[in-house]
């Protein structure tokens, strides 16, 4: 009898043991199960990115060190022979220059939207329909957006009659035949097409503004200007960093306007069409990569130094 007990507790124990470990075992799987989980999701995004951006982006800067015509199989390493020529060629550099005209359109872009979306904040009549007038010319194509302009910069074209009409006739010219003149003309053509991005940015940051701060600085005799100094302007310093990003890259990647008005003729030639150039009309795929990775690296550092140089912690809602 006393031996039978032993065998039957013995048995017992052992399952229990069994259970036990069973437990932890599953315990153990679905702890890795969610673990892995997030990892399952993030696999196809990662994929694409490594598909479609990272081997790319390595074939160019691989691109970069070797004088590789895009047709040939072979491709010669050059090492940094491509960076310097393009550092060290006058007809490559100089058309860095030529973002500068871009860049100073989208300061008064940055300064008007700035303005537009402060004035269309505050009760206005027909404010709705300004903001869809301000915004319409962002929606139209860039091609469509060319033809209107070459029309409108034209001698005699509607510009030349506008200033006629209103007796300023004689500071008619040729607006995109006078190489002093034309890149001012295609900085003016970014500005009215990009300037409605701006204000809807702006007066999406101006109305999260609480408005108990205006109520406050109303009853506190708050000028407009005021107002606008000491709630608006820290309340938008976030979308200021972000307009001025993208106005600092756009300025230098300018490519769609001056190559379908003029085709870079007329020393409108910016870094990206210049680029195009080298890479599909004088085959130097190793050269304009070169290019295409010094774009990059400016766009990098700029990045860089705004976001260690402006902070973005205020919020006065």
């Amino acid at each position: 009898m006393t031996t039978t007990q032993a065998s039957s507790t013995g048995l017992l124990w052992a399952r229990r043991v069994r259970k036990s470990r069973l437990r932890s075992r599953r315990r153990g799987q679905r702890s890795m199960g969610r673990a892995l989980l997030p990892w399952l999701y993030l696999a196809l995004p990662i994929g694409f990115v490594v598909l479609f951006t990272g081997i790319p982006l390595t074939n160019m800067v691989w691109y970069s060190f070797t004088d590789w015509d895009g047709l040939s199989p072979v491709k010669e390493y050059v090492g940094f022979e491509n960076y310097v020529e393009i550092f060290s060629d006058p007809d490559l550099f100089g058309v860095f220059f030529v973002s500068l005209y871009y860049l100073v359109g989208a300061i008064v872009q940055i300064g008007l939207a700035l303005y537009l979306a402060t004035v269309l904040s505050f009760t206005l009549p027909l404010r709705n329909l300004f903001k869809g007038i301000v915004f319409f010319p962002y929606l139209i194509n860039g091609v469509a957006i060319a033809f209107i302009f070459l029309f409108f910069f034209q001698p005699g074209g509607t510009l030349d009659l506008t200033l006629q009409f209103f007796g300023l006739g004689a500071l008619s010219q040729q607006w995109l035949g006078d190489p002093a003149v034309v890149n001012w003309s295609l900085a003016g053509v970014s500005v009215w097409r990009y300037i409605g991005l701006n204000v809807v940015l702006y007066i999406g940051a101006i109305q999260s503004i609480s408005p108990d701060l205006f109520e406050a600085a109303d009853i506190d005799g708050a000028s407009r200007w005021q107002q606008f100094r000491y709630i608006i302007a820290p309340s938008v310093k976030r979308i200021t960093a972000l307009t001025t990003i993208l106005a600092i890259s756009g300025a230098l990647a300018v490519f769609e306007i001056p190559y379908i008005m003029l085709g870079g003729a007329n020393g409108t030639a910016t870094f990206v069409i210049e680029t195009v150039r080298k890479a599909f009309v004088y085959n130097e795929i190793g050269l304009a990569s070169a290019m295409a990775v010094v774009l990059l690296a400016l766009v990098l550092v700029i990045t860089i130094i705004q976001r260690l140089t402006i902070k973005d912690e205020v919020d006065l809602a």
